[in-house]
């Protein structure tokens, strides 16, 4: 039986798919060329293991993409450092130190849950860098696997489709998809399935069928609701056989994590750097090709022969004997054709296009530390200034779209299992509301000129204050050496609490002072028996006058 909720769906489908088209005409583009293992945009099914690399002649764009996502994945989500943090959103609080132990340990409990074994999360982020560089958009679903913790899903951005709310920012999402009908009885139930599936379940049950997943407001939430109906987030699973609902429920936070890495005016779908120098990746493929063209002439050049019928079924095989190839006179009756290419020109446009094309992926932004590894402190830190303001505006913007949501929806899950500690009652009354500060490395390239100019001031007072060094006095060399220790990114755990330093230094200054009063006293001891030793001389003196 038809539902008509599912033909709505698919309609709204539809109309997603419909407004879509241009871009993803250009998208093919690009994944025929740049990631051809997702080349499945306007295209039928393709087969598991089939030759998806066709046009591509030239792996420069493939090697580029797959490095700046790995540098990607290193600057905002290294999964060998604890890149963000939680602090409560009323500064007031952030003193207190009840409430910095609770969000500490809250944010480890992200942590470790997000770098479990079974949440797959560091591979997935990876695959959304993929596309985010090849595609301009990234999709992540997360998921409540099991109610013991969270499961992570890069989205291919041909199976996803969104929209934007009136702020600009995605609050629809569908994606279609396909599951084995073994895989749709495990997750929906088999009564839930349409008839064909069920049936497929005993003769095929590897047999794929596409589902729809639908996720938007809830516009209709029942306030005393305590199932799906009260929640925020509408969600629906439908079945394309029979156009049927088979599972109907909600999200209190949103499941999907989308981002952009730039968008044009008038646009939901971001632009990409692999869209940006389509031109020069098609081009040095077309170089390629030419080069091969004229290797092959150059290795088997066309050949010149006298026409005067003698030659005939001339053979260029190892060892061949072509008889009439030579006059009596020994001379060679076939010459090989002289093409007069120049080939270094092309080398030189090839080497132009990679660089313009390494130079879109940042992957000469990447490599400037690494080509000069003799440079001073003094130039690293402005080398990794340019850096983080070249990357800034673009990659930070990852950090709001992409990890704000994705750790609010972690927090919701985590709060629903009970695994959380409880809350202090200060930060209970202020709504219990945090805010997330991130730490990554890129977010210490972007304070980087904190850095340039604190060694920039002591570089240029140097001369003077070695004259006056008074001029010191202006500056808390503790704040200084704190400041470029996490500017630099000194691990927390070999850095000193400001408290323990100050015990240190007290403990230093006592045994200090208990030195002096032995070294005073030892002093005082000396110049009493020396002026002893004096009376003494002196009695015999007085005495003999």
């Amino acid at each position: 039986m038809t539902d008509t909720r599912a033909l709505e769906l698919f309609k709204r489908h539809e109309q997603l798919v419909a407004a879509r088209s241009v871009l993803d005409s250009h998208l093919r583009e690009v994944a025929e060329r740049v990631l051809p293992r997702q080349d499945t945009f306007q295209r039928v099914p393709m087969n598991e293991g089939e030759k998806r690399t066709e046009k591509v002649f030239d792996s420069t764009a493939l090697l580029a993409l797959d490095r700046a996502a790995s540098a990607i994945d290193s600057l905002i989500t290294p999964a060998t450092q604890t890149y963000q943090g939680l602090a409560p959103e009323d500064d007031r609080l952030e003193g207190d130190r009840e409430i910095r132990l609770y969000l500490d340990e809250v944010n480890k409990s992200i942590f470790r849950m997000r770098y479990r074994p079974l949440a797959n999360f560091a591979s997935q982020a990876h695959e959304c860098y993929v596309s985010l560089m090849a595609f301009g958009t990234l999709g992540m679903f997360i998921d409540d696997h099991m109610g013991i913790g969270t499961r992570y899903k890069s989205i291919a951005l041909s199976e996803m489709y969104i929209a934007e709310n009136h702020a600009g920012i995605v609050d629809y999402v569908h994606r279609k998809f396909p599951m084995s009908a073994r895989q749709a009885a495990q997750k929906f139930g088999e009564k839930a399935l349409p008839d064909k599936i069920r049936k497929s379940l005993q003769n095929d049950p590897f047999c794929k069928y596409d589902f729809l997943h639908c996720v938007k407001p809830n516009e209709e939430i029942k306030s005393r609701a305590r199932d799906y109906q009260g929640m925020p987030w509408t969600s629906y699973y439908a079945s394309f056989e029979n156009s049927m609902i088979v599972s109907e429920g909600g999200f209190r936070t949103m499941p999907y994590a989308t981002s952009r890495h730039v968008t044009a005016p008038r646009e939901t779908y971001g632009r990409s750097p692999a869209m940006m120098v389509l031109p020069d990746i098609k081009m040095i493929n077309e170089m390629e090709k030419t080069i091969i063209r004229a290797a092959h002439k150059v290795v088997d050049p066309p050949l010149l022969a006298y026409g005067d019928g003698i030659l005939n079924a001339f053979s260029t095989r190892p060892n061949a004997i072509n008889y009439g190839g030579v006059d009596e006179r020994g001379t060679q009756l076939v010459q090989p054709m002289k093409m007069g290419s120049n080939l270094p020109i092309v080398f030189e446009m090839q080497r132009q296009k990679r660089e313009m094309i390494n130079d879109a992926f940042y992957i000469t932004l990447f490599q400037i530390l690494v080509q000069n590894p003799q440079m001073t402190a003094t130039e690293a830190l402005i080398r990794a200034q340019e850096k983080g303001q070249l990357l800034a505006p673009t990659i930070g913007r990852q950090q709001n779209e992409f990890l704000g949501p994705m750790t609010e929806r972690e927090l919701d899950i985590m709060s629903a299992a009970g695994v959380l500690p409880p809350m202090p009652e200060k930060l209970r009354m202020a709504g219990g509301r945090v805010k997330i500060i991130y730490s990554s490395p890129l977010t210490r390239l972007r304070r980087a000129e904190d850095g340039v100019a604190i060694v920039r001031t002591l570089e240029q007072l140097a001369p003077l204050g070695a004259v006056k060094p008074h001029l010191y006095d202006n500056f808390d060399e503790d704040a200084i050496a704190r400041e470029l220790s996490d500017i630099y990114g000194v691990p927390a755990k070999v850095m000193r609490a400001v408290e323990m330093v100050a015990e240190i230094r007290a403990r230093n200054a006592e045994a200090q002072e208990q030195q002096q009063a032995l070294a005073d006293a030892d002093i005082t001891a000396r110049t009493r028996a020396q002026n002893a030793k004096a009376i003494d001389l002196a009695q015999p003196a007085q005495a003999t006058a």
